[in-house]
């Protein structure tokens, strides 16, 4: 369904929201009512030439601004998004479909990242030991690469660009983002906000794009390194892509998040744990715990109170303040049916719904893309729903009869971004935390997704780089080592400097 308005997302270069022309364009909808509310221009090498440009043509300034002057421009932005804090969680509910309460984990998270990149001076601070040999000091220092991109997915419109430019300009590098084309409108409003803190102009930039634009940033020469965020397939291409041109990059990727449910687990906290990570932005976030695994007699003590919990979920638009349902829509239509089609499959290779969502129907927003919080038990290793990431309101349920069968089920997978166990035994609990092939491990925590200051660590298929985003990873990411060897020789007789 069309809207009245629809009004195109502008460049934003060197300091000014640009208007171009475009032959094709993206809409971007409001899922919960499916309507589309703006469009963007799919960009190619021109107008990624042109931002990077003016990326290049701010860097020097930039870099030699003293990192407690780059902190303070970050200090006011922080207070900027405190204060437009609630009007921007309602654009986020909006574009992404994700309830408000999401919204404003999405956008804190993000703040986090900036309140981070204030203490750069501190986190920039280089290493020195002196009379390394007699006479001689040497001492480390960090430098800006320069030019940095960032390439976001749909699905957190705050928290993963703010993983990126945060830290990348409080490094001294100037950015170039290119969000997603399914949510820009949040990044446009938050670039508002670093104008008014005076980001000096050409140190952020914004190009919008598709295919084309990404592989204009990917090949251009004056971009030092690739953030990027999104699905696996992509994040290997883009890393190869990047690593053959030069750049640097941490391309993070998809997952499929095992959460392991032992027979001693507490019955309503893990319900509850589960169902929020299972379902938590309709499951559309690399953190979910999409998939989980009943040992032994777990599954008869959990699922049925499980499945009863799941089924009382109310879905519903998210775009309005006073009534808030507990889970969104999806971000579009294709992905809903791509999402129903999976549970399909699964269906027909066997495994037993528990609680269906496919037919979920919301009178108040006819054509919102809703599906509702969908349960599959007894899922075998080999059903379809195992083959893929289905990032959607879908918890799929396998049985084990031990924990290291359960551990050998999880590792078995390619992705490895997230791992928990819900138990109360620390035996169990140590055991799965050495075994589990996974990079972030959550004990009796669903979502064991790290705060800014905590790298976010995704192994296997799930990232490809060396050096991870967020926290002092991220830091070592946004800048290059200097080393410095010193030796002073002896003016003269050496006399003068002693009278």
């Amino acid at each position: 369904m069309k809207s009245t308005e629809d009004p195109l997302c502008p460049l934003y270069v060197g300091g000014e929201w640009k208007q171009i022309t475009a032959q094709a364009v993206a809409s971007v909808y409001n899922p919960s009512r499916g309507s589309v509310i703006a469009s963007v221009p799919m960009c190619g090498a021109a107008e990624v030439d042109e931002v990077v440009a003016a990326a290049k043509a701010a860097f020097p300034d930039w870099r030699d601004t003293p990192p407690n002057e780059r902190a303070q421009v970050l200090f006011r932005v922080k207070i900027l998004l405190e204060d437009a804090f609630e009007e921007l969680c309602l654009g986020i509910s909006t574009e992404h479909g994700k309830t408000l309460s999401e919204a404003r984990g999405d956008l804190r998270r993000g703040i986090d990242v900036v309140e981070f990149a204030c203490g750069i001076p501190t986190l920039l601070m280089g290493e020195s030991l002196e009379n390394i040999a007699r006479g001689i000091d040497c001492h480390t220092d960090r430098h800006p690469l320069g030019v940095v991109a960032g390439i976001c997915p749909f699905n957190f419109p705050a928290l993963v660009p703010m993983w990126m430019w945060p830290i990348a300009i409080a490094c001294g590098n100037t950015f170039v983002l290119k969000p997603s084309e399914k949510v820009p409108l949040t990044m446009q409003r938050v670039v508002g906000l670093l104008e008014k803190a005076g980001l000096p102009p050409g140190v952020m930039n914004i190009v919008h794009g598709g295919r084309e634009c990404v592989d204009a940033i990917l090949e251009h020469p004056d971009v030092a390194a690739i953030s990027f965020v999104g699905s696996t397939p992509i994040a290997r291409e883009i890393h190869r892509k990047a690593s053959l041109q030069g750049k640097r990059v941490q391309a993070a990727g998809g997952a499929k998040n095992f959460v392991i449910l032992m027979p001693d687990a507490d019955v309503e906290r893990t319900v509850e744990a589960v169902k929020d990570g299972a379902f938590g932005c309709a499951g559309e976030r690399c953190m979910a715990g999409s998939t989980a695994v009943a040992v032994g007699e777990a599954g008869d003590r959990l699922l049925p109170a499980l499945a009863d919990l799941v089924s009382s979920m109310k879905v519903g638009p998210t775009d309005v303040r006073e009534v808030q349902p507990d889970m969104g829509a999806v971000i579009s239509a294709e992905h809903k049916a791509r999402v129903s089609g999976l549970v399909d499959a699964g269906e027909r290779a066997g495994a037993k719904v528990l609680a269906d969502g496919r037919k979920a129907a919301v009178d108040e927003a006819p054509d919102g893309f809703f599906l509702g919080p969908t349960v599959i038990d007894q899922v075998a290793p080999d059903n379809p729903l195992m083959e893929t990431e289905v990032f959607g309101p879908v918890l799929a349920v396998l049985r084990a009869k031990t924990l290291d069968d359960a551990v050998e089920l999880a590792n078995r997978q390619a992705f490895g971004n997230g791992a928990a166990i819900f138990t109360n035994s620390g035996k169990a609990a140590r055991e799965f935390r050495r075994q589990v092939s996974a990079g972030m491990v959550g004990i009796n925590v669903g979502v064991p997704a790290p705060l800014a200051y905590f790298p976010f660590t995704g192994w296997n298929d799930s990232f490809f780089g060396d050096l991870h985003i967020q926290g002092k990873e991220g830091v070592e990411f946004f800048t290059k080592r200097k080393t410095t060897t010193t030796r002073w020789f002896s003016f003269g007789d050496g006399e003068i400097w002693a009278k």
